[in-house]
């Protein structure tokens, strides 16, 4: 079985940068933007990207065309007001998009990452464990979508036998894209 591991310092997703990465513009609370996952130019000594980083933009550079290097995955969000309650940002569909998308990328970093999404999802009762195979890699969970068709074939998910700690990072990392601070929620 391979054993395979991720640390959190790969992770550097977050809160709101509170300015345009295109203009350098800031971005004031209630302001439409988009926020974008983005693969940095740093590489760990394999070569691989060191996780995903967050960038933000104004609508009104996104639409005139200015993209990060590495772009990964973006949604459309309204800047939250410092301080307040915590309120949902990604919904569930942009979360099982993530989740889908993530199937195809054999980093382990990001396989680290959809596995604790695939929980996530699974916790919000939008994907229910069939079963499991024991595979030579590990252990492959089969998922189906909630209202899926059941004769189409599940959707496989390999557990990445991270330590405690470094799900617990991810699972953090996680809380900061799927949510952020709002003092009128």
């Amino acid at each position: 079985m391979k054993q395979r591991s991720v640390t959190s310092s790969g992770y550097q997703l977050g809160k709101s940068t509170g300015a345009c990465a295109a203009s350098g513009t800031p971005l004031e609370p209630g302001m439409p933007c988009i926020a974008a996952l983005c693969e940095p130019e740093e590489v760990d000594l394999e070569g691989s990207p060191l996780g995903l980083v967050r960038q933000d933009f104004s609508i009104e550079a996104w639409e005139s065309g200015s993209r990060p290097q590495g772009l990964f995955s973006w949604w459309r969000t309204t800047v939250a007001p410092p301080g307040g309650k915590r309120r949902l940002l990604v919904d569930d569909e942009a979360l099982l998009d993530l989740f889908d998308r993530l199937a195809e990328d054999d980093d382990a970093r990001r396989q680290a990452f959809r596995w604790v999404l695939g929980l996530i999802l699974v916790r919000k009762k939008l994907l229910r464990l069939e079963g499991t195979s024991p595979t030579e890699e590990g252990t492959l969970f089969m998922l189906r979508r909630r209202g899926s068709d059941p004769e189409l074939p599940p959707i496989q998910m390999l557990d990445p036998e991270l330590s405690e700690d470094d799900a617990r990072a991810i699972a953090d990392e996680l809380g900061e894209i799927m949510a952020d601070e709002d003092a009128g929620a």
